[in-house]
């Protein structure tokens, strides 16, 4: 089984291709951020998509995404140390097929990985309750600018990464605030966040 293990953080990715090895029949390929991901994906078939959510680049969510669009055959388990039901809802409309903690028992993640080639959905029970909360209002646009906001990013510079206008930008971060009731783009940022919805 070929798996594309999409993690930043360096430790965490050995120790998961280690996890994986060991437990035998899978071949590893890694990738450091979302945006190598997106390019090995482009690249090569994959039986499966192991992803953090938070990453540089595009986000474990967007490649699950970008693989339904595709109507790619590839399954997409995502790992996370963040349970926020915003991420849960939004990984489900993605077609994630597995959803897990990263602190759950190296086990789980054996078992999931191959529910899930077998067509099966495993998520967490607590975390499926939590997905039934709050509604997240942001359209992909404006989390994509809102994304780029938080990283520090000027309008100028948000409007060059997604090929738009610097008023288009604005507009999509005026709204962003407004349906957070936030007070600027930094407190909109920090609350959608907050709830997975970035």
């Amino acid at each position: 089984m070929k798996i594309l293990l999409a993690e930043d953080q360096s430790m965490v990715r050995g120790a998961l291709a280690a996890l994986l090895t060991l437990a035998g029949g899978f071949t590893i390929t890694q990738a450091s951020d979302g945006d190598e991901a997106l390019n090995l994906l482009k690249q090569q078939s994959f039986d499966l998509l192991l992803t953090d959510i938070e990453m540089p680049g595009r986000t474990g969510l967007e490649l699950a995404a970008w693989l339904k669009d595709q109507q790619s055959h590839t399954k997409v388990v995502v790992i996370t140390t963040f349970g926020r039901a915003g991420y849960i809802k939004r990984a489900i409309e993605a077609g994630v097929g597995g959803f897990l903690l990263k602190d759950a028992p190296s086990e789980t993640l054996v078992n999931a990985i191959q529910q899930v080639i077998a067509g099966k959905r495993v998520i967490d029970p607590e975390l499926a309750m939590m997905a039934i909360g709050d509604i997240d209002p942001l359209n992909d646009k404006e989390r994509r600018a809102l994304r780029l906001a938080s990283e520090g990013k000027s309008t100028a510079e948000i409007a060059e990464t997604l090929f738009i206008a610097e008023g288009t930008v604005r507009n999509y971060l005026s709204e962003a605030i407004a349906k957070l009731n936030a007070s600027n783009r930094i407190d909109a940022a920090r609350i959608a966040r907050q709830k997975g919805w970035l």
